[in-house]
Formats: structure tokens, C-alpha cells, sequence
């Protein structure tokens, strides 16, 4: 009986067992099977590795998984939570001078005498990070570039200008530290910094040169080695995350720092201090080294926009484009047929234009004549007052009104002109009501003429193609003689007879 029961029970074990890819049977297991993409998903719990090199390499395979989950979806693995932590920034030195004194000395100075040893320390430790950028500029951008063949030499001093020329004036700076006296602090620093101050004037083409380089460099930055080389130095700690254009514009946010400074510097010095004047003097000098620097930038820049204005026909040469010396404003503003155009305000012209490209070097087709700006009529126009929609868009639109708005038109009848242009905030607005009506009054020597807003009527395709033209040109009121107005009569006459 037991031999039979043994013998009944035994079939059923040996039909349990499965065989295995090898052919071999395998003992049956009552363990829940898991898929593959939840056991997978278990890598993520282990924590990562402390060698860059494993932890690199098991990233790139699971990032192999991940390019390969569209053939096998149920071995993807996930990717890591957390991105490989990035090296620390590089700070600066931030210690305030009362900061390396210990609680006697400074106890000693008063609290107006520690501010104004503050202001200094300000003004040596500002010139000390000013030729750290300088020389990080050089070593870590320039050089590599060159060596590399990323720029070419021309390029690159295009670019760069004479950086290298400009690190001993700033040295010359700290030599306020030899003024220090034995307590920690300098007594009389305003002669010292009126005999470095004209120094300052060779950045005059350092300024001049600004715009021409940025424009190379974002020409350049299309390059993929430049793009790549330029992100690589934003990544790494030296840059504390600026980029090159922000270290090369370092020197220029400088020169405006210092009046600030040394107006801190005479704030905190007593009235009857020996260098309340040398201070006062400094103050005027650094103004007008400043003021002089504006006036040459701000001509390289007129000269710079003014060459890269494309006349279509010679009948749109203006002669008065030679006295412009000032660009007084220049944005983008749109139509009120929804076109953009690049206007810019000279102070003799009025140039609007459509930005256009010419053999991979950027440039503005002059559109319409330029309107001369003593007979440059300016309206402000309310919101609402004019609907937007050339001819076709307005054909499918109800006309949406604009905002935002005012109207430039010619007093002098043979030109015709008449534009509506629209920006996209009142601030913007009013940026351009300021600069028109102060052009305006510097040519026409008189105030600023605002017409007063008219309804828009039909447009008149012989005058402007987005905008209509007011009315009529507002002249001044003038008598005729009686024979000239006979004259006048008899011309209207033929005219209608003739019907033109």
C-alpha cells in the first residue's frame, strides 16, 4: 500500500519540473517572479560611487539603456536623481578694512573715521580685483584662443584692444597703500589720485571700439569651437559664472564707479580736513575725463550705424548724413501695418529702416527718405485712436487698436512722409517722445511742435504704404499778394479742366 502511494505521488513531481535553456531540470520554485524593469529600477537605490571614473561609467551605461528603450522597453533604466555635483565658484575677497583690525585699534577711530577707511579700502581693493579680470582675461580667454587657432590674431585684438596696456595704469593706483600710516590708515589720498587720473583718458579707444567688438564676438559665437570654448570657461570656477563679454566690459563699469567713490570717500571726511579740496578737484577731474570718454564713444557709435546704412537709390542720400555726429536713440518699433523697421534718431536725421543680411555681415536698408529733424513734425497719439491692419490684414481683421503709439511726419510737402510706429510699453513710449521732442528743439530752436491727434483717414498709397498722412502739413499762415492769388485761381482752374 505504501509502495503504491509512493508510486501515485511521483508522476506528478516529475511533470513539475521544467527544463532550463541547458536542458537540465530545475527543482520548481513558489518565489514571485519580478519583470526585468523592476529589478532594474533597484540600481538607483545603491548609492553612487565616490570614483569619478565607475560613477562616469555607470552613467553612460545607463544612459545606453535609456537610448535603447524603444528596442527593449522593459530593460530601460532610470536615470540618476541628482546631476554630479559642479565645482564650486570662485569668490571674491570680500573683508571690510575694519575687518583686519582687532577690537583695540578699533576701538580707537571713531565711527565717521572707519567709514571713510572703508571708502578707501574700497576704492585700493577695487583696483586690485580690476587687474586680477584683466590679467584672467587674458590668460584664461585670449591666449587659449590663439593657441588653439579658435580666432585669429586680428580677431582677437579686435576684440580684446590693449588690455595688457591698461594693467600698470591700475597699479599706479595702489599706491595709495604706501600712504598707509602705522595704525592702518591713509590721511590724505585726493593729490594722489588727481595725478592719476588723466591716465584714464586712454580708454577713450578702448570705449570707442566697444561696440564693434561686441559685434564681432556674437558673429563669432555662431562658430561651434568658439561656442563650445566660451560655455566650457562659463562652466569652470574661475569665471564666478560671467562671461567674456562681462570681463571685458569690466573696465568701462569701472571708470563709472569712480566719482561714486570718491564722493563716498568726501562724504565721511571732516569739513575742515586738509583734503576736503584735493577731493572736491578729483570729483571735477574724473567728470570730465568721463564726459570727454561719452562724447567719443557716443560719435564711434553714430559712425558705426551710419556705415552700415544701405541706400537703395541715390535719391535717398541725405548730404546733412555727414553732420551727424550724436545718435541720439535707435530701437525697433513696428507700423501700423504690423512691419517692423529699425529707426534710428541722429541729430540731423530721422533714418527708418529694415534690418537686413549681406553676405553674413548684418546692415539697415533705408526705407522712405530720411526725414531731416528741423522739419520733423511730432503727435502723440492716444490709445485707441488708430487701428492697426494694412490693406490685406485688415481685409480678415476688425483692426485692432493701437497702444503705444505716436506719428513722425515732414513739414516740407515735397517729401510726403508720414509714419504711425507703435512700441511695446508706455515707458518705451516715452523714451521716444523725450528724445524726438529734445532733437526737435535743439534744430528748430523753439519748442517742441505736437500736433494735435486727428482722425486716421483712408491711406494714401502715394504718401506711405502703412501709415496714413495727416491732413496737411501745418505752415505758418501766410498773405498773398493779389496778383499771385489770381494766379493761384487760374492754375486750379486748368487743372480741373484738364483733369489732373
Amino acid at each position: 500500500e505504501c509502495y503504491q502511494r509512493c508510486r501515485a505521488v511521483a508522476p506528478a513531481k516529475t511533470a513539475e519540473k521544467k527544463l532550463d535553456v541547458h536542458g537540465i531540470f530545475q527543482e520548481p520554485s513558489n518565489k514571485r517572479v519580478r519583470t526585468l524593469a523592476k529589478v532594474s529600477s533597484l540600481v538607483n537605490l545603491i548609492s553612487p560611487s565616490k570614483n569619478g571614473a565607475v560613477r562616469r561609467f555607470g552613467q553612460s551605461i545607463q544612459s545606453m539603456s535609456l537610448r535603447n528603450d524603444g528596442k527593449s522597453p522593459g530593460t530601460t533604466l532610470k536615470a540618476p536623481s541628482k546631476a554630479p555635483a559642479m565645482t564650486p565658484t570662485k569668490r571674491r575677497n570680500s573683508t571690510l578694512w575694519s575687518e583686519t583690525l582687532d577690537i583695540h585699534q578699533k576701538s580707537a577711530f571713531s565711527a565717521k573715521e572707519i567709514k571713510r577707511q572703508e571708502a578707501i579700502y574700497e576704492l585700493c581693493r577695487g583696483e586690485q580685483d580690476l587687474i586680477e579680470d584683466l590679467q584672467l582675461a587674458r590668460k584664461a580667454y585670449h591666449d587659449p584662443m590663439l593657441k588653439l587657432s579658435i580666432m585669429t590674431q586680428e580677431e582677437l585684438a579686435h576684440i580684446f584692444g590693449d588690455l595688457d596696456a591698461y594693467i600698470p595704469l591700475h597699479e599706479c593706483e595702489l599706491l595709495l597703500t604706501k600712504g598707509t600710516g602705522p595704525d592702518g590708515t591713509v590721511d590724505q589720498i585726493g593729490q594722489i589720485v588727481i595725478d592719476w587720473l588723466p591716465g584714464l583718458n586712454a580708454y577713450k579707444n578702448y570705449c570707442s571700439n566697444q561696440l564693434a567688438a561686441k559685434a564681432l564676438l556674437d558673429q563669432k559665437k555662431q562658430d561651434k569651437r568658439v561656442q563650445d570654448f566660451l560655455q566650457r570657461c562659463l562652466e569652470s570656477p574661475f569665471s564666478r559664472k560671467l562671461d567674456l563679454w562681462s570681463f571685458l566690459d569690466i573696465p568701462r563699469s569701472r571708470l563709472v564707479k569712480y566719482p561714486l567713490l570718491l564722493k563716498e570717500i568726501l562724504r565721511h571726511t571732516p569739513p575742515n580736513h586738509p583734503d576736503v579740496t584735493s577731493l572736491e578737484r578729483a570729483v571735477t577731474i574724473i567728470q570730465d575725463i568721463l564726459s570727454d570718454i561719452n562724447v567719443t564713444k557716443g560719435e564711434s557709435e553714430c559712425q558705426y550705424y551710419i556705415d552700415k546704412l544701405e541706400f537703395l537709390d541715390e535719391k535717398q542720400w541725405d548730404p546733412l548724413i555727414h553732420d551727424c555726429k550724436t545718435l541720439l536713440c535707435h530701437g525697433e518699433l513696428r507700423t501700423k501695418s504690423g512691419s517692423r523697421l529699425h529707426v534710428f534718431l541722429f541729430s540731423e536725421l530721422l533714418v527708418l529702416t529694415r534690418p537686413v543680411t549681406r553676405n553674413d555681415r548684418s546692415c539697415f536698408q533705408v526705407y522712405r527718405q530720411p526725414i531731416p529733424v528741423r522739419d520733423l513734425v511730432l503727435e502723440d497719439l492716444q490709445d485707441g485712436e488708430v487701428r492697426l491692419g494694412g490693406s490685406f490684414r485688415g481685409a480678415f481683421t476688425n483692426g485692432e487698436k493701437a497702444k503705444n503709439a505716436f506719428r513722425v511726419s515732414s513739414m516740407d510737402p515735397s517729401h510726403g512722409q508720414s509714419h504711425t510706429l507703435h512700441v511695446s510699453d508706455v515707458y518705451h513710449k516715452q523714451q521716444w517722445l523725450n528724445c524726438l521732442r529734445t532733437a526737435i528743439t535743439q534744430q528748430q530752436g523753439a519748442p517742441a511742435r505736437v500736433q494735435p491727434v486727428l482722425p486716421s483717414p483712408a491711406c494714401d498709397e502715394k504718401t506711405d504704404e502703412n501709415c496714413p498722412p495727416p491732413p496737411g502739413p501745418k505752415l505758418r499762415r501766410q498773405t498773398l499778394s493779389k496778383n499771385r492769388l489770381e494766379q493761384k485761381l487760374q492754375g486750379s482752374q486748368r487743372r480741373k479742366e484738364t483733369g489732373v
